[in-house]
């Protein structure tokens, strides 16, 4: 399927890059291009910069009523275009037909989620202990928002930014990722038909010289908000404290471990553990790298896993009908391919895939690899594939200390049937998030990680703390 040419979606309108400049989008399932889009360079940035700045001056203007009716609006306008924004969803990425649903439905669910949740933030009383004063603290919008976003999911990324800042009154430039920049520049000639107010939604992609680089070091921007690596957030908060104070909210890298008790159901503990290692092709950051099995199980588990892996169907498109998609390009494919090597070096075990299959695109099997050494560095390392490394335990607290170390801290996830142990586990993990006997993730619960994993949170009520100033106003009871 071929979508053509797309342009940047600056000040209300679809233009070319200044300088004329392109770039291909490159399918990773047979690595033909599929669009191009215009690459924006230095002058692009600087009118988004000033289109943002004049946008957030209308915007955060406007009556929260208004605001929720164009995010209504947009919000149907994207659900008309459904397939459309799915199939580019599968096309830049790779991604199995049913995924793209996910990345859909999460932009629709957070316009609908924060046009409403903005409703219920009301001023907040504060009693004056003296008598002498009414205190209340309001919130406006902070300003003008940038918000870098990763390649795995284009438009769910997006949709966690775009909802909160439209709804607190904020305007935005959204940089999508060059590996997957095609559904976000759809999302332009959405919003350019409906005819949003210039301005308040901006959508630019270009070299980081050009465009992360001005987008951070400028003084407009109130917010730099991203989902990517530790590294990136801590070279974008370097890049953009030298100019102004800024706000930061990050969803970093995760490391998650996977841990099997002894009395866990071991049936739905391994159909987790492949769909969390199959889904996206591994690609979420929330995945988990390290399956701590309890040692009377670790058996049956690798031999459960590694018949799911073999009966994973990989390919592409709806015809085909796989179970798992490419990864996002050469580079990834090296680097996962690179981390099992490493694994092995290190003393694992090759139980299950490990081989690149024939043919082009950027294919990676499903992969296990048993280790014996609980503390082998390359447990250490964010796999982001479908590769698990699994390794034994015999005492809860010991497979605690292991889980926690690493500097990561965005998901974990437990399986076990004895209280004991999940009190344990949900009071000593060290994770944004504990997930017991299962998975949820939805719009209204909050995501976000500790330590090197991340700033703040995305998705939930939180989230829009972010994107809001708290005012105090007090007035005097009496004249002074």
């Amino acid at each position: 399927m071929q979508f053509g040419h797309k342009r940047l979606y600056i000040d209300g309108q679809l233009v070319e890059a200044a300088a004329g400049a392109t770039r291909p989008v490159i399918c990773p399932a047979d690595e033909s291009t599929v669009a191009t889009i215009a690459w924006a360079g230095a002058a692009d940035t600087r009118r988004a910069l000033a289109a943002a700045e004049r946008g957030f001056r209308y915007w955060s203007a406007l009556p929260l009523g208004e605001r929720q009716q164009w995010m209504d609006r947009l919000r149907r306008a994207i659900d008309d275009k459904r397939d459309l924004l799915r199939q580019s969803i599968m096309h830049e990425m790779g991604k199995v037909w049913a995924g793209t649903a996910e990345d859909l439905d999460s932009i629709t669910d957070s316009l609908r989620f924060y046009a409403t949740e903005m409703e219920k933030r009301q001023p907040v009383e504060i009693p004056d202990r003296e008598g002498t004063h009414h205190h209340r603290i309001i919130e406006q919008p902070l300003g003008v928002v940038v918000a870098f976003l990763a390649y795995n999911f284009p438009l769910l990324n997006l949709g966690f930014k775009l909802g909160p800042a439209l709804a607190a009154g904020c305007s935005i430039i959204l940089k999508p990722s060059e590996l997957s920049p095609l559904s976000a520049y759809i999302l332009g000639e959405i919003c350019d038909e409906i005819g949003f107010p210039a301005g308040v939604i901006n959508i630019i992609c270009g070299d980081v010289a050009e465009v992360g680089v001005p987008l951070c070091e400028s003084t407009v921007p109130r917010l730099i908000t991203m989902i990517g690596s530790t590294q990136t957030a801590q070279h974008l908060i370097r890049q953009s404290s030298a100019t102004s104070l800024k706000r930061y909210s990050m969803e970093c890298g995760g490391n998650a471990p996977f841990i099997v008790c002894e009395d866990a159901n071991l049936d739905a503990a391994v159909g987790l553990g492949v769909a969390l290692k199959v889904g996206n092709a591994g690609q979420i950051c929330v995945a988990p790298n390290r399956f701590f099995i309890h040692e009377s199980h670790l058996d049956s588990f690798i031999e459960g896993m590694t018949a799911a892996f073999a009966d994973t169907k990989l390919g592409f498109g709806p015809e085909e009908d796989p179970d798992m998609g490419p990864l996002v390009n050469r580079a990834a494919v090296e680097k996962v391919d690179g981390i099992v090597r490493e694994a092995l070096a290190q003393g694992g075990e090759l139980v299950s895939g490990g081989e690149l299959p024939d043919g082009p695109g950027f294919y990676y099997p499903p992969t296990l690899v048993k280790l014996d050494d609980p503390r082998a560095p390359v447990l250490q390392r964010e796999i982001f594939g479908p590769v698990a490394l699994v390794t034994a335990f015999s005492d809860p607290r010991e497979v605690l200390a292991l889980a926690n170390d690493t500097e990561a801290g965005l998901a974990s996830y437990v399986f076990s049937n004895r209280q004991e142990d999940l009190d344990l586990f949900s009071e000593g993990l060290e994770f944004g998030e504990v997930q017991l006997n299962g998975v949820k993730y939805a719009i209204y619960l909050p995501h976000g990680g500790v330590k090197n994993s991340g700033i703040g949170v995305d998705c939930s009520t939180y989230a829009l703390d972010d994107y809001l100033v708290k005012k105090r106003v007090s007035t005097a009871l009496s004249p002074a």
